[in-house]
């Protein structure tokens, strides 16, 4: 059905967590920047970040899950020239996860806390299932408006655009208390692999904030760095 296609297309791109500017910055946000390609020494600190948060991160993985989820993590590098900033987590064909970074986001991290936080966030978005968690919602956004529409006596065209809209409203209806999961489970992930995630935090200062709009995929980035501190704090 259409609404499957639908659904797995907004799961490729749910879990993204932080894009470079695009466009005039509005007032009160960091202007736009060009990013460069990471160079030896950048490239260098990635490898060694992943070194120490990929097997702490495996194993708070299988603490929390048990057994029914796979913990194998695969890191890799999104080599593709002008992409802007970005690291996400998907699963492949098999259900292992993949956690992707773009060379603009290695670049633009200022220090090993940074890029360790992210590495940490993107784990914890797996180990919390938010995936099927997010295929859930989107299927049930499909099926109300869909169904709704189909009630309704609306013609195909009208049930597949309602189809449409119910699976993005559904996928991102807990996409922000999803982000804001994966923030407080990245804090302790990359507290334990040696870093500093209040310090790897800093980098939502450098990147616009988006608010609290309806229907948003990310919190505001003070909500987010409030909520490393707290847990944090806690540790």
């Amino acid at each position: 059905m259409r609404w499957i296609a639908l659904i797995s297309l907004a799961l490729l791109t749910a879990c993204e967590v932080t894009t470079a500017p695009t466009g005039p910055a509005q007032p009160g946000q960091p202007q736009a920047r060009t990013v460069s390609a990471p160079n030896g020494s950048q490239l260098n600190r990635f490898r060694q970040v992943v070194a120490r948060v990929e097997p702490e991160a495996e194993r708070y993985c299988r603490a929390r899950t048990g057994r029914g989820t796979n913990c194998d993590f695969n890191i890799v590098i999104d080599d593709r020239r002008g992409q802007p900033p970005n690291a996400f987590q998907t699963l492949d064909r098999n259900g292992r996860p993949i956690i992707a970074f773009t060379l603009a986001l290695i670049a633009d991290t200022r220090n090993s806390d940074e890029l360790a936080f992210v590495l940490s966030h993107e784990a914890a978005h797996h180990i919390a299932g938010h995936i099927p968690r997010q295929r859930q919602n989107a299927a049930a956004g499909a099926i109300l408006l869909g169904g709704l529409a189909t009630l309704a006596g609306a013609g195909a065209s009208t049930v597949d655009a309602a189809t449409n809209i119910g699976a993005s409203v559904g996928a991102r209806s807990y996409s922000k208390d999803f982000e804001l999961e994966a923030d407080a489970l990245g804090t302790v992930i990359a507290r334990r692999s040696g870093y500093d995630p209040v310090r790897g935090a800093a980098y939502f200062t450098r990147i616009p904030d988006p608010g609290d709009r309806f229907l948003g995929t990310h919190p505001p980035n003070a909500q987010r760095i409030e909520t490393v501190r707290r847990v944090n704090a806690s540790l």
